[in-house]
Parts: structure tokens; C-alpha cells; sequence
């Protein structure tokens, strides 16, 4: 018995006839004849009464086809699962990211992505660079959204977007009166910044912009905390544009007017990767960000 003498005897009770079911299937009457006799005799019972009628189910045969709808269309959900998962349309992707994914152009992108991918799970994991890429190599983690000057050497990237840098000042500060800042103005100042022991990567970032000399004060915080101290007056600090969409109390955010004031935000992979559904995700990513022109 097999799946193939199933469906042959599916399609004959649906038809009513050997003949039609076979013209339907595109092989011999014989054939199928010859398969359903075996399939009986396989299992001791008589499942068509035979005559000029045509084909008629018997009692057993009634009870024999209960099981084997039951048997065809569990095998056609495994099926279409299969299908499914083999192209990306359904599955898990788990994200890092290194800031939340809040406001313009990322909100839209992750937005469009479930829009289009209602059965792919994503969950965000809001981790520190090192966390992100031991995490991508030990596979707890699918993706991340990582700063171009993070990047690790053993991960695939593609760059998605650049995003202008504003200075988060405590409101009542000397520069929140100015329309906007330069590098030399913000030089001297107090810049907090989100740092581990084993991870710098931000305060590196923000040197190049401003200098070695600049006064740095890091703290193994979320942004959120970060912020929380700047309206405390304990400094000030820089942050994507998106970020400057969400209200801190005692917080300003003022634009940076300087060329290469600016981050640019990569989507990074490892590339022995074989899930469909992280392909699609990278895919749908690069495409989206083409089609949008965030570069």
C-alpha cells in the first residue's frame, strides 16, 4: 500500500468509475483496476461492489475511505507545510539589534515585512555589539541590525540605510539655545555613550567625529538609560534621528550641522545560513531599501 493507490481510490469513489478515473489520472483502466484489487486483497475486505452499474462502495469500503480522506489530507497539509517553509513564507527569524527598531526608515521596513510575511514569527533580541555577533555565530541569533563601524569580520552584510545624527541635550544647557550644533561646539562637552567592558564600539564612533580628546562617561545602559541621564544633566549625547522621535523628559534633541554627521545601519548574516525564511528576511530587507532609496 502506498500513497499513490490512495489517491487511485480516492479519485475512483469521487468519479464513480474506473474508466473516468483513470481517463482524469491519464493512465490505463488497467492500471488502476489492477492496483485496487491489490490494495483489497491487502487488506482482506472488498471495498467496490462491480457490475454494470459501474462501481459502488461496499460497507467496509465506506469505512476504509473514512481513513483514507483522513490519510490524503493530512498528507496534503504536510505538504503545503513543507511548501511553505521551503519558501520562507512561514518559519522564525530571530533579530538582534543594537538600538529599538523606532521611527523612520526602519519602522516602515519591519512594517512592510509583516505585512507581506504574516506566518514568519520575528522576535527582536536588543543586545550589545559583542552579545550580537557571539550570538549570530552560536545560531541564537537569526539576523541583526547592526551600525556599519560594528561589524565583525565572518558575517555577511548588506547596508540599509543612513540615518543623520543629532546631539540629546539636557534642556536648559548652554547649546539647547542654538538652531543647530557643529563638532567643534559640542568638542568640550561631557558624552555619555552605551559602553561594556568588552565593548567600545560607540565611544570609537563618536572619537572619529569629534576627537581624541573628548570627555567620555560610559555606562553598560540601555539608550533609554543613557538618555535618562542626560536630561538628569549628567552630559550630553548623540543618537540617530529616529531616536529623537521619542520625548525624554528634560531632553532636546538638536541637528548636527557637519557632512559626515551621519550613521549608516547594516543588516548582517551569517552566511552557512540556510533557513528560507531568514533568506527571504534578508532579501525582502535589501530589495525594500533599494526600492525606498535610504542610501
Amino acid at each position: 500500500m502506498d500513497m499513490v493507490d490512495l489517491r487511485y481510490l480516492s479519485i475512483a469513489v469521487e468519479t464513480g468509475s474506473f474508466s473516468r478515473a483513470a481517463q482524469s489520472l491519464g493512465i490505463n483502466v488497467s492500471t488502476i483496476s489492477r492496483r485496487i484489487t491489490r490494495l483489497e486483497d491487502e487488506l482482506g475486505v472488498t471495498i467496490f461492489e462491480r457490475g454494470s452499474f459501474g462501481i459502488r462502495l461496499t460497507a467496509a469500503g465506506r469505512k476504509v475511505m473514512v481513513q483514507v480522506r483522513r490519510t490524503l489530507d493530512g498528507f496534503d497539509r504536510v505538504r503545503q507545510v513543507g511548501k511553505s517553509s521551503g519558501a520562507g513564507m512561514t518559519g522564525h527569524v530571530r533579530l538582534g539589534v543594537r538600538m529599538p527598531p523606532i521611527g523612520e526608515p526602519l519602522q516602515p521596513l519591519l512594517a512592510a515585512w509583516h505585512d507581506q510575511h504574516p506566518d514568519v514569527v520575528l522576535t527582536l533580541y536588543e543586545l550589545n555589539d559583542n552579545e550580537i555577533f557571539a550570538a549570530l555565530a552560536e545560531r541564537t541569533l537569526d539576523a541583526a541590525l547592526v551600525t556599519t563601524h560594528a561589524l565583525r569580520c565572518g558575517a555577511n552584510s548588506i547596508p540599509l540605510y543612513r540615518e543623520p545624527l543629532v546631539a540629546a541635550l539636557p534642556h536648559g544647557h548652554i547649546l539647547a539655545s542654538y538652531e543647530s550644533l557643529t563638532w567643534t561646539l559640542l568638542g568640550d562637552q561631557i558624552l555619555l555613550t552605551q559602553g561594556w567592558d568588552d565593548s567600545h564600539s560607540e565611544r570609537g564612533f563618536y572619537a572619529s567625529f569629534l576627537g581624541d580628546g573628548v570627555k567620555f562617561s560610559s555606562h553598560p545602559a540601555s539608550k533609554q538609560s543613557v538618555m535618562a541621564l542626560v536630561g538628569a544633566g549628567f552630559g550630553i549625547t548623540l543618537a540617530a534621528q529616529s531616536q529623537a522621535e521619542v520625548v525624554f523628559p528634560g531632553v532636546v534633541y538638536k541637528p548636527i550641522l557637519e557632512d559626515d554627521a551621519w550613521l549608516q545601519v547594516e543588516l548582517a548574516w551569517l552566511p552557512t545560513s540556510e533557513d528560507a525564511a531568514v533568506g527571504r528576511f534578508v532579501a525582502f530587507m535589501r530589495d525594500e531599501a533599494r526600492s525606498r532609496r535610504l542610501l
